[in-house]
């Protein structure tokens, strides 16, 4: 069995052409309470996270290369507009 045979959470696929380009920004606490929903896996550098509270959503992404991680946020946004959102990342169609 293979290192990625054992993850259990989704790897995000090799980047599509012309991919969406999100705008990522330092973490902005708006909301009291956001739980993750899904997430990549932790085994690659780059894990993403879609993150729910109050009825808004966004995406977060950790780089954990060296030393601290570094987490960047969406802005937030719909519910269903964050899971589009999610799929496109999934899919290598946004970064």
């Amino acid at each position: 069995m293979t290192a990625v045979e054992e993850c259990l959470s989704p790897h995000v696929a090799m980047l599509q052409r012309d991919p969406v380009r999100l705008v990522w920004r330092a973490p902005c606490r708006s909301l009291l309470r956001v739980r993750p929903v899904a997430w990549t896996c932790f085994c690659r550098a780059t894990v993403y996270e879609l993150c729910i509270g109050g009825g808004r959503a966004f995406l977060r992404r950790t780089v954990q290369l060296r030393g601290t991680p570094q987490v960047h946020e969406t802005a937030l946004m719909s519910i269903s507009q964050a899971q589009a959102t999610w799929t496109a990342v999934l899919s290598g169609r946004a970064c």
